[in-house]
């Protein structure tokens, strides 16, 4: 007899087989063949590969459903880095995850109200709205008490319901892809860099919290909360006495999803704001919240017309940013959101020094990472990339990449970062958010958007507290009393012989290295206003002490100032 046992069996064993496959013809291909001289046709055929592969993997996750689905919307969302031809197979897994029977999901809700449904609403839809990875949504209608004690309020509802014995999937799945990463974890380039046993529990541990209805129901909440001076946000209402564990009912928000693109343009809305309101959002949820919605994907966003009378400058129609589905969500600890608060302000004054002091306070460095090298190539890739939107990063030349990557082949190949633990759902969620925002406004430019934040947060940090001022003293007196010495090391390199100059980079050097001594010269002339007024205040010269203590303010401000348009 067919029993459960033998479903489960063959589902495990159907996965790591796909997974199998799909390493071992991604071995053969790219490694194998071309070692044999027959990288032309690896190269001639890797489009059908590449397509096939994403057909195969979508065909198997729509079958198979569970934690299938969930990587497989996560890697669709990745225009930005996977191919096109990876990507445009995968993204029907938005739309094409399979319902369960009505009759399957009706016994689940009725268990957990341990009444009927139609006791529970007055209208049941049994057709799903729409259908997810581990539940999904039907529409319904509820009466709810009046305040005033008059007539029952009518509330449109959608019903979120498990799907029946998702925690045996969850973990059937799991030890399937827990075996794939016990492979991967053999290839040294990738055990290096992360251990894949770990993150694979973390997400299991992640998987089984969303299934908590009760828990995404005050997930919402907060974010609720968080969002609740933006009147251009807005997240579904609970309802409470309609949720369970297992049974969540929402608000009904259902409106424009974020990825339809005709839809957006013809409720002549600018899908550039879109971009850059979805941005905004997550900056604020990453570096003030603390708390960001981890599945950001297009099933979860929503585009909501306001009917108003009149419309905007240039016809644009107002709107609102709707997020659902809080069942995945991220914590970002102090330590981390002041690591990516110094890396948001390395990216935004384009200062490659302290974003390697930011890689190191987020422990994404391997212990052995050429640090100083490193350094060198993120003010190279400042210098030659920043500024530029998605479109004009895609256009850059390929004898200019190859330029690049002669220059620090080293470190290109040694690639010496690691991924820890805790950022798996933050990167998740920044690379699908990366590749929704190209998708939207192929001509998005990030740094546009992070230049004014980063100003933002500097402003803050000068305002609140002393801990930013020592902090650019000590900086700026170890560059000082560094001087001398680096001076003294890059004569004797030029004396050795040490030194290149490549004539194409030439005019962009002597501007760095204008703009650092201007640096250090605001620095010395900061640092000695400040020595000066701390002594003549101390020998009770009050208006001396307090003139040249304004002086060291001023002379701060502008250099913090300077860095922020550099």
């Amino acid at each position: 007899m067919y029993n459960r046992y033998d479903m489960i069996r063959n589902r495990y064993r159907r996965i790591v087989f796909f997974f199998g496959r799909l390493l071992f013809s991604l071995i053969v291909w790219d490694l194998v063949f071309p070692k044999i001289g027959l990288r032309n046709w690896a190269a001639r055929t890797r489009s059908d590969r590449l397509r096939r592969s994403g057909q195969a993997f979508r065909l198997l996750a729509i079958s198979m459903g569970g934690v299938l689905i969930k990587v497989g919307q996560f890697l669709s969302a990745r225009v930005d880095v996977l191919p096109k031809e990876i990507t445009d197979e995968l993204a029907g897994l938005q739309d094409e995850v399979p319902a369960e029977y009505f009759e399957d999901v009706r016994r689940v809700a009725e268990a957990e109200f341990r009444a009927p449904l139609t006791s529970m609403y007055s209208q049941f839809e049994a057709t799903p709205l729409a259908a997810a990875s581990l539940g999904q949504v039907h529409r319904a209608v509820i009466q709810r008490r009046a305040e005033s004690g008059g007539e029952p309020q009518v509330a449109n509802v959608v019903v979120k319901i498990q799907r029946p014995n998702i925690e045996s999937l969850i973990a059937t799945d799991m030890a399937a892809l827990e075996t794939v990463g016990n492979w991967l974890q053999h290839y040294r380039p990738i055990s290096r860099r992360a251990d894949i046993p770990a993150l694979l529990r973390e997400f299991k541990r992640i998987l089984y919290e969303e299934i908590d209805y009760l828990a995404e129901g005050r997930n919402a909440e907060t974010f609720a909360e968080n969002f609740s001076s933006d009147e251009r946000i807005h997240v579904p209402q609970v309802i409470w006495t309609h949720t369970t564990k297992r049974v969540l009912t929402l608000e009904n928000v259902w409106d424009i999803k974020i990825t339809d693109y005709a839809a957006i343009t013809k409720a002549s809305i600018d899908r550039g704001e879109v971009a850059s309101r979805l941005l905004d959002t997550y900056l604020k949820q990453i570096f003030e919240d603390g708390f960001f919605h981890a599945d950001p994907h297009p099933g979860n966003l929503f585009i909501h017309p306001l009917r108003s009378s009149s419309s905007r400058e240039g016809g644009q129609r107002d709107w609102k940013l709707v997020f659902v589905d809080f069942g995945m969500v991220g914590h970002v600890s102090p330590v981390i959101k002041d690591g990516l608060r110094e890396l948001l302000m390395a990216v935004g004054t384009q200062d490659a020094h302290r974003l390697i002091q930011a890689y190191d306070m987020l422990g994404v460095l391997l212990p052995d990472a050429d640090t100083e090298l490193l350094e060198r190539a993120s003010a190279e890739a400042f210098d030659r990339f920043w500024g530029k939107n998605m479109s004009e990063l895609q256009q850059v030349s390929l004898s200019e990449m190859r330029q690049f990557a002669e220059e620090f082949r080293e470190l290109l190949y040694a690639l010496p970062f690691q991924v820890p633990q805790d950022f798996i759902f933050l990167v998740r969620a920044v690379g699908i958010l990366s590749g929704m925002c190209t998708g939207l406004d192929p001509q998005f430019n990030v740094w546009q958007h992070i230049a004014p934040y980063t100003q933002k947060i500097v402003a803050e940090e000068v305002r609140t507290g002393r801990d930013y001022w020592l902090e650019e003293i000590r900086n700026f007196g170890r560059t000082v009393f560094a001087l001398p010495y680096r001076l003294d090391s890059l004569f004797s390199r030029i004396e050795r012989g040490d030194i290149n100059l490549r004539t194409p980079e030439v005019s962009q050097q002597i501007s760095r290295i204008e703009a650092s001594i201007r640096q250090v010269l605001a620095g010395i002339i900061f640092i000695g206003f400040l020595i000066s007024g701390v002594q003549f205040y101390l020998a009770n010269y009050l208006g001396l002490g307090i003139t040249f203590l304004v002086g060291a303010g001023v002379s701060l401000l502008w250099i913090v100032l300077t860095l922020s348009r550099r």
